[in-house]
C-alpha cells in the first residue's frame, strides 16, 4: 500500500498535480436545498384535542446551502435567494474563508451550478464530484431532513422573510450542535475512509 501511495504521489507531481499534505486536509460534503411557503402537512398527535394543521400553496423560496464535515461535526451555511453558479461561488468563497487553514477536499452532486466553467473555485478547495442520481451517498441529505422535521413540521409563514428568519435559527442552532451533525453525517463508509 505504501508503494502504491508513492507511485501515486510521483504520478501526480510528474503531471504538475499539487499534492496535498494529509495533515491539514479534510473532507467535506456540499448540497443545497429550497425552503419555502408550501408546506406539506404531517402527522401530529395532541393528547385530547384533535390538532388542526394548516397548508398553504404560495410559490416563494429561498436556499439554503450546507457544507458538512463528518469527521469533526462541522456545518457551514448559507441562505441565498437562487441556486446558481453566482450564488455557489459566495457560497464557496465562504468556506473557504472559514477553513483558511485547512484544504478542503468537497463532494457535491452534478447539479449544473456546480460543473459550470465559470464556477470560481477557491485556492483551498477541491471539487469531486459524487455519481450522478444518488442523493444517499450525501450525507448532507440527512441534515435537510433534520431541518424539514424539527424546524418545519406543519407551519405556515406570512412571507419568505419569516421563511428565512426559521431558516437561519434552525441553521444557527443545528451548527451549534457538531455532536448530532457528526451522527447525522457520520456515515460508515466515510469515517472508515481514513
Amino acid at each position: 500500500m505504501i508503494n502504491e501511495i508513492k507511485t501515486a504521489r510521483r504520478e501526480a507531481s510528474e503531471l504538475g498535480m499539487e499534492i496535498l499534505p494529509f495533515d491539514d486536509a479534510t473532507i467535506a460534503f456540499q448540497d443545497e436545498a429550497r425552503f419555502g411557503r408550501i408546506n406539506a402537512p404531517r402527522q401530529c398527535w395532541v393528547k385530547g384535542k384533535r390538532p388542526v394543521v394548516y397548508c398553504q400553496v404560495v410559490r416563494e423560496y429561498t436556499y439554503a446551502y450546507a457544507s458538512c464535515f463528518p469527521f469533526d461535526g462541522m456545518l457551514d451555511s448559507l441562505i441565498l435567494p437562487w441556486a446558481f453558479t453566482a450564488a455557489m461561488d459566495v457560497f464557496l468563497a465562504e468556506v473557504a474563508k472559514r477553513h483558511s487553514d485547512k484544504h478542503i477536499l468537497m463532494f457535491l452532486d452534478n447539479a449544473g451550478w456546480h460543473t459550470a466553467k465559470k464556477l470560481k473555485i477557491p485556492q483551498n478547495i477541491r471539487l469531486v464530484s459524487l455519481p450522478a442520481y444518488s442523493p444517499e451517498l450525501n450525507p448532507t441529505e440527512h441534515v435537510w431532513d433534520e431541518l424539514r422535521e424539527k424546524y418545519f413540521h406543519n407551519l405556515t409563514f406570512d412571507s419568505i422573510g419569516a421563511v428565512e428568519d426559521r431558516l437561519e435559527l434552525a441553521l444557527r442552532d443545528l451548527e451549534n450542535q457538531n455532536h448530532l451533525i457528526q451522527a447525522l453525517t457520520g456515515f460508515d463508509w466515510i469515517v472508515t475512509i481514513l
